[in-house]
């Protein structure tokens, strides 16, 4: 019995180990939204099908800078014209540690973050206007470890667009459901070669 309490106590601490291995100084982090659930808050409910690559590079434990690029289409429920939206830009993460104060490490398997992201963006509307201009978006996500490298995300964001053309802000709230890998820079380094 012993034994197996000692080896449980082992397994939860090696897992939490992982985790916390994953977000260190050096390493990689790359993934995209997969499905995106918008609510819009000055035009009203709709559908938002967006994909969004990113990767960032660890420049400290627990934070990252990198980039990404933003597909998708959105349609309104007043039955406005079909729009289709892009972005590229730079993005930032933090990720909280389970020690810090106020954090409730409910899952011993992931880790709470704060992402960032600022660059240009744009829509077009099917017969319509275009605007382009500054893209934005802030919000707290989860990424839950299910192997030792790979993290299900879910992200809450305020998202927006101010345009330098017809429209003027264009802001909603956003929830993503999507994936992260981390790779340490040796595995990175060998992706990469691989990839050559």
């Amino acid at each position: 019995m012993k034994k197996l309490i000692f080896a449980g106590i082992l397994a939860a601490t090696g897992l939490t180990a992982t985790a916390n291995a994953q977000i260190q100084k050096g390493n990689w982090l790359v993934g995209s939204s997969l499905l995106t659930s918008s609510f819009g808050l000055n035009t009203g409910g709709g559908y938002n099908i967006a994909l969004q690559p990113k990767g960032a590079y660890f420049i400290e434990d627990n934070v990252a800078v990198g980039g990404y690029v933003k597909l998708g289409i959105s349609k309104s429920t007043n039955s406005s014209p079909t729009r289709f939206d892009y972005a590229v830009g730079g993005l930032g993460r933090y990720y909280l540690s389970p020690g810090e104060k106020g954090v409730n490490n409910l899952l011993n398997h992931g880790r709470w973050f704060f992402e960032g992201n600022v660059g240009l963006g744009g829509s077009s509307v099917e017969n319509g206007n275009s605007t382009t201009g500054l893209d934005f978006g802030v919000g707290p996500g989860y990424s839950y470890f299910i192997t030792p490298n790979i993290g299900l995300e879910g992200l809450v964001k305020y998202e927006g667009q101010t345009g330098f053309g017809s429209e003027g802000l264009n802001s909603n709230i956003t929830f993503n459901v999507g994936f992260s890998i981390y790779l340490p820079t040796s595995k990175a380094k060998d992706i990469a070669n691989d990839l050559k």
